[in-house]
């Protein structure tokens, strides 16, 4: 937030919120993470109660008179962000795990403000602090009752699909496969508090409500989807628990896996071809290589799908596999801001489509519920010198593309070059090869780092790593398949037809492609080659992507 903006939530806060969603304290510095923590679970669960978005914790005004005090309480990044800091406890000893929205800081005349967001309850699941329950009482910090708390789980359950229970359903419904390798990941979760021994030694029906499988000992839509068996997916008819793989391109085929799904995202990763890939980086004789997918991204991700999913729409989540990508997609829209909103990792979702199925993940570890999953993964990316995956949005569904192949070699150099350059402008960097527009700032940001060249709009990564090096002229050779003769040979050649499919073009390409490289790595440069004419609206797919059939745009013909 802007100093602007802050300024003008304070005054709203200090002269219009109700007591029981904001705690203002005058002090700060002799405040303890205890202290906070039972404020972060009463606002967070009243904020729930009235239907807010968050409560908050204010420090630096007078909780009797609401007058600016000013507050010394450290907010600095080292101490609330280090290993054991402030946002560490608070994740680790809130249940379910949860964290700040945002911490700001103000500096107003009469002193400084330090002020916490804290996110409300997600639907149906109070929030505890150390096994406690706590709400307000007007000013008082007092224990959640029981009518508030019934409260708090009675709404999420009317909403929430995956909190239904499923009347005909036993424990013998659910695999003892993947009851077992719940039990372990729940031990791994909760290992400060409770040994692996204990939790094997849990009656079934005191795990699954610890685990969030349950409620009152009843088996939820939530525990049938994740350790259900797969011959009891009957009982969630008429809605759809399956995941579908398809491998599409000159090999195909197709597979469907059914829950547990704790076990069958596992299978399924496992169907997906992940050949390494290589790369000469610019300049040296040093050669990346590395799987072409991540495993722990691809699960991530396949996670989030399933925790996502609008399961009230009937349909599967697909995951799609080419040549040089792979890409997920599930039904409903996405919750509760942008993914752009988390690449840092700093933003905290404050409510989730299927609540009771992300607290059941997130106790049995398969996801992350403090927004730190797609910040990983972009991480991830960086970290291995990939393109950074892509999100297409629609109204009801969400598509994530991952890349397995590397679009352009002087990125990649750069992220091996520079490891320590920060996420936000990798992500730009991603952009500009991928011939995507960013902001007139941003290039202006890029340029002055010596990142980029060339002008608006046919920027490209900057070629300094390769003239640096000697490689130079090694470098525009290769830069010459998105940008000159390869592109106009393509041209010439859709100019003569109605519409092209992938083969022919592959079979006109292959032989006018030199260089010492594979016919693998060939048909990877006419994939990135006809990915970077889509995007400048040179060509369009106006098949499908299982039967892809290439047409010149009239902008390309009538020019």
């Amino acid at each position: 937030m802007t100093d602007f903006e802050l300024n003008s939530l304070l005054d709203r806060l200090i002269g219009e919120w109700e007591n029981e969603v904001v705690e203002f304290k005058r002090g700060g510095a002799g405040f303890s993470t205890g202290e906070i923590g039972e404020y972060f679970s009463a606002l967070s669960n009243e904020a729930n109660l009235r239907g807010m978005r968050c409560g908050w914790l204010v420090f630096g005004v007078h909780n009797k008179t609401r007058r600016i005090v000013g507050t010394d309480y450290d907010v600095t990044p080292e101490e609330v962000n280090r290993s054991g800091g402030l946002k560490f406890q608070i994740t680790q000893r809130t249940d379910p795990g949860m964290c700040f929205s945002g911490i700001y800081t103000l500096k107003r005349p009469e002193g400084r403000v330090v002020l916490f967001e804290i996110p409300a309850a997600p639907r149906g699941i109070p929030i505890a602090w150390n096994g406690h329950y706590y709400a307000r009482s007007g000013e008082s910090l007092v224990a959640l009752g029981l009518d508030k708390m019934d409260a708090i789980r009675r709404e999420g359950v009317k909403d929430d699909w995956t909190a239904q229970i499923v009347e005909d359903a036993t424990v013998g419904d659910l695999d003892e496969t993947a009851l077992a390798l719940a039990r372990e990941r729940y031990a791994e979760k909760h290992a400060k508090t409770v040994t692996r021994e204990e939790v094997e030694a849990w009656p079934m029906s005191v795990f699954l409500d610890k685990a969030r499988l349950s409620r009152d000992g009843k088996i939820t839509r939530a525990a049938m989807l994740l350790v259900g068996k797969d011959t009891a997916c009957h009982k969630l008819t008429p809605y759809m628990a399956q995941l579908v793989w398809k491998l599409v391109g000159e090999e195909r085929a197709n597979e469907i896996f059914y829950p547990p799904y704790l076990l069958s995202t596992s299978e399924l990763y496992s169907r997906i071809r992940n050949v390494q890939v290589r790369m000469i980086i610019m300049g040296t004789l040093q050669q990346i290589e590395v799987p072409k997918y991540s495993r722990r991204m691809v699960l991530e991700a396949l996670h989030n799908c399933i925790a996502h999913q609008d399961y009230g729409l009937h349909s599967r989540i697909v995951v799609t596999e080419y040549v040089d990508r792979v890409t997920l997609e599930n039904r409903g829209c996405f919750y509760c801001g942008k993914p752009e909103d988390y690449i840092t990792g700093e933003r905290t979702p404050s409510d989730y489509r299927n609540p009771q199925l992300v607290a059941a993940m997130s106790e049995l570890n398969m996801i992350d519920t403090m927004g730190y999953g797609i910040h990983r993964m972009y991480s991830e990316q960086k970290a291995r010198f990939m393109p950074m995956h892509d999100y297409t949005l629609t109204g009801d569904s969400v598509k994530m593309t991952i890349y397995g192949h590397f679009v352009d070699e002087a990125y990649s150099s750069l992220l091996v070059k520079r490891p320590g350059m920060s996420i936000e402008d990798v992500c730009l960097l991603d952009r500009v090869q991928k011939g995507l527009k960013i902001p007139a700032a941003a290039v202006a940001h890029l340029r002055s780092e010596g990142l980029i060249e060339g002008r608006v709009p046919h920027l490209h990564v900057s070629a300094k790593v390769a003239e640096m090096t000697g490689r130079k002229a090694e470098y525009m050779k290769k830069r010459a398949m998105r940008g000159g003769r390869y592109r106009q040979l393509l041209i010439d050649y859709l100019g003569k037809f109605d519409g092209v499919t992938r083969k022919e073009i592959n079979e006109y390409l292959l032989d006018e492609i030199h260089g010492d490289l594979t016919r693998e790595q060939k048909l990877e440069k006419i994939s990135n080659l006809l990915t970077y004419m889509r995007r400048k609206g040179d060509v369009f797919n106006s098949g499908s992507d299982a039967y892809p059939l290439w047409k010149l745009s009239d902008k390309v013909r009538k020019g």
